[in-house]
Order: C-alpha cells, then sequence, then structure tokens
C-alpha cells in the first residue's frame, strides 16, 4: 500500500545542506523530492513530484495522485491509495527544510491509524557546465553495498571517475592485501541529481588489467555437479595462479597441468560487481550478493563499453563497482574466475523518472535484461520479465507484440551460478529492433 508514500507527501520543502540561504514561505516548491520518513527508528526514501499554483499543490507521490495547500510555511497534503487508504499530513517549513507528520489510515484497519515524522528535500537540477573527469585513488573498500558508508566522492551526471579496484581476495595491483577478501568495493560514489525511481546509467569506458597474474580454483559450482561428477571433483578446490599477457592477449597458466601445458585464452577484462544501494529498509548486502540493485552479477559482458543500467532506490545512488576479472566463461563455474585488480574508468547519468525493474546492460550490438534469484528457472523468468517491461515501454510494444519478438529474437545466456542467486540474460539484437524504433517514434 502506499499510504507510507505520502507521509513523505507532507515533507514538501527543500534542503540544500546549508549551501543556500532559507527559503522564504512563499518559494515555489514545484519540482521533484525526495522524502524521507522515519519508520520505527529506519528510514525509508520516496519520491514525490508536486505542482504549485498559488496556495494550491497537486502532483503525485509515486504515482498515486496527491492534492494539497501551502499557506504561509505551512503544508497540507491528501493523498488516497487504490484500496480506498488515505494519508493526511501536516508540515512546517524552517529555513529551506520541511519538517512534519502523516497520519495514514488502511481501509481494512481504519481503526488504527499510524503517524510517522518525515523531512522532505528538493532534487536539485542538473549542474550546468562541462562535466568533470575525476581521479579518484581508494584508501578504503567496503564489503556491503551499504547506505551507511560514505561517499568517497560527489560527481555529477556526466562526469567521469578514474579509479582502481582491487581483486576478489583484496590484493592491489602491487599483491598487497588491502582489504578483508569477499569482492571489496571502490566507493559509494555519490551522483547529484539521482533520486528513488530514477534509473543510473554507468558507461564502463575504460576496463584495463594493471597487473600480470589471476587467480583462480580447479573447482565446479555445487550446482553444475550431478552426482557422478561430484564424486570425481572430491578433491579439487586448490589455487590456480594465471599469468597475464596483456601483449598478446592471452591468460595461461603459471604451472600447468599436463595437458594443458598449451592451453591459452583471450584475455576479455570485465566487472563481476557494479551496485546501488538498495533501498534502506532491507539490511545491506554483503559484497558477494546480488539483486534488483546490481551487485556481484558475474556476467561476462560488463566489459568496456557496455553500459550498466540500475534503479535508484536511496538518493545520490551510491555507486559501488568491483571484482575485476582478466576473463570468466558463462556462469563463473568455477566460483573464482581469473580474478584480478583492475585499471577503471567510466561515466554517469541519470534518468529521472525511468522506473526499471531490475539490472539491464547494453553493449554496441545487444541489448541485455538481467535475471537475478535463487534459482535458475527463477532468474529465466525474472529476466524474460525485464526485457518484456524493456520492450513494452521503450517501443511501445503490446502483450501480444512482445512475445512475437522475444519468439523470434530472443537469446539467453546463464550468467552466474556461482553465488546464493543464479543469473541468466535475455539479449536481443540491436538489428531486430531498428525497424521498432521508427514505428515507436
Amino acid at each position: 500500500m502506499r499510504r507510507v508514500l505520502f507521509l513523505l507527501l507532507l515533507g514538501v520543502l527543500p534542503a540544500q545542506s546549508g549551501q543556500e540561504p532559507a527559503r522564504p514561505a512563499n518559494a515555489g516548491i514545484s519540482g521533484r523530492w525526495v522524502v524521507n520518513t522515519d519508520f520505527y527508528g529506519s528510514t525509508i526514501y520516496f519520491r514525490m513530484e508536486l505542482k504549485q499554483q498559488g496556495e494550491k499543490l497537486s502532483g503525485n507521490f509515486d504515482g498515486d495522485k496527491l492534492e494539497g495547500t501551502l499557506k504561509g510555511n505551512s503544508i497540507y497534503l491528501l493523498a488516497k491509495d487504490e484500496q480506498g487508504g488515505t494519508d493526511e499530513g501536516k508540515g512546517t517549513l524552517e529555513g529551506a527544510t520541511i519538517t512534519g507528520t502523516i497520519v495514514f489510515s488502511h481501509a481494512d484497519d481504519a481503526a488504527h491509524p499510524q503517524t510517522h515524522k518525515f523531512t522532505a528535500e528538493l532534487v536539485p537540477a542538473r549542474r550546468a557546465g562541462t562535466p568533470q573527469r575525476h581521479e579518484f585513488v581508494p584508501a578504503t573498500f567496503y564489503r556491503q553495498f551499504s547506505a551507511a558508508n560514505k561517499p568517497v566522492l560527489t560527481v555529477a551526471p556526466g562526469d567521469s571517475v578514474h579509479t582502481t579496484t582491487v581483486d576478489a581476495g583484496g590484493m592491489d595491483e602491487k599483491g598487497v592485501a588491502r582489504v578483508l577478501g569477499g569482492n571489496p568495493e571502490t566507493g559509494p560514489f555519490y551522483v547529484e541529481t539521482a533520486a528513488p525511481g530514477d534509473t543510473l546509467v554507468v558507461h564502463l569506458t575504460r576496463l584495463r588489467l594493471n597487473r600480470d597474474w589471476a587467480e583462480s580454483d580447479d573447482f565446479v559450482v555445487g550446482r553444475a555437479l550431478d552426482s557422478d561428477f561430484a564424486v570425481k571433483m572430491k578433491d579439487a578446490g586448490k589455487t590456480v595462479r594465471w599469468h597475464l599477457d596483456a601483449e598478446h592477449g592471452v591468460a595461461t597458466p603459471e604451472k600447468p597441468a599436463e595437458h594443458l601445458t598449451k592451453y591459452s585464452v583471450p584475455l576479455r577484462p570485465m566487472l563481476g560487481c557494479v551496485a546501488v544501494v538498495p533501498n534502506v529498509a532491507q539490511a545491506p548486502p554483503g559484497t558477494g550478493d546480488s539483486g534488483r540493485y546490481g551487485g556481484n552479477m558475474d556476467f561476462n559482458e560488463i566489459v568496456e563499453g557496455a553500459t550498466v543500467y540500475l534503479p535508484v532506490s536511496v538518493p545520490g545512488a551510491l555507486l559501488y563497482v568491483g571484482d575485476g576479472h582478466a576473463l570468466q566463461g558463462d556462469g563463473e563455474l568455477n566460483g573464482n574466475a581469473l580474478e584480478t585488480s583492475m585499471d577503471v574508468e567510466f561515466t554517469v547519468d541519470v534518468i529521472p523518472g525511468k522506473r526499471i525493474m531490475g539490472p539491464r546492460v547494453e553493449s554496441p550490438t545487444h541489448i541485455m535484461a538481467m535475471g537475478l534469484s535463487g534459482s535458475l528457472d527463477d532468474a529465466f523468468r525474472s529476466a524474460t520479465a525485464n526485457m518484456a517491461e524493456w520492450l513494452a515501454d521503450e517501443y511501445k510494444l503490446t502483450p501480444s507484440e512482445v512475445a512475437q519478438v522475444l519468439g523470434t529474437s530472443a537469446e539467453y545466456k546463464v550468467s552466474e551460478v556461482a553465488d546464493r542467486n543464479a543469473g541468466m540474460v535475455l539479449k536481443i539484437n540491436k538489428e531486430r529492433l531498428k525497424s521498432l524504433a521508427s514505428a515507436a517514434n
């Protein structure tokens, strides 16, 4: 139910972190807002859009219609959800911040209304001027995708960041252990204007190796084993070190086994982890996990030149990157896939008001929708639903038309089987979509 959202509604005035003088009581408040509410000690963020006409306010909260008034420093809002619940809120402008309370009643339990406190801030306009390129040298690496971690850098849409990551075991480009292993992350990066309900866009403009070795295992993950193969693999699990020859673009085992003395594989650097912070109502996930927020997706097409789309749940998105691989086969069958440190450069952007159901990736040739869930079956369904939503939203296709496109153009890949969540990806070649793009315009 969205009554909760409405608490937020009340908080309709902006706070600009003390950077601007207090706004007069009659200052315009039309625009996009981030509202945070105190739910029994936990902060929950919501998004709201307001339009002011004199003393009257209108708009929507998470898609629900709202109406209200602004008189002097006092704000009043009233909203109803689709089930008949009501939310009535009052707020007060104090300098550049609105604080208040909202009382909301559930249609099926009107006798027990609930009251919560809130604050609200106006989402700033996109910064004008030339985008900046930032050099960031990380000193601390994090092992949770958490909003509690202080942002290491604030960037604007259009800005780029050049930085480095440690490997999954916590070692840097010099082989020095910098942090406990488990996919330690560089970040978080705070992206201005990113608000709940938006989409963060991450263009990976540079992914390069910064050392000449990587580590893997001679292990096969449990999801890939039948009972006979499991018996044969009972003594597996040893670390295998690989030499990375960037000049020739290949990797080879440093101490190859008998039949692998001439075995080599082409390098294709990728990032296993690209993530934003999920809704703070849930406990922060570890950096080995994945979900709607991205995370440890281990998809081997998140390479230089790819673009990753992630749904924003908290102000600033809070972007993390890490878990570099020199190469990974589909599924990360060894559990560790040529783990190495990485030289990374990316550019960020924000699509305001664009909600997506899960991570998406775009390459020069394909659009790719990810599904991440506890089983491959569920991940398969999630990837299909994610792509169906993408086609309906971007190309205005009906369900029947979506089915016809998927039935003729879908390509599926197993992206991840090594961690708690399995991953499936549905790909569609952009050549198949050219005629759809012209028809939608």
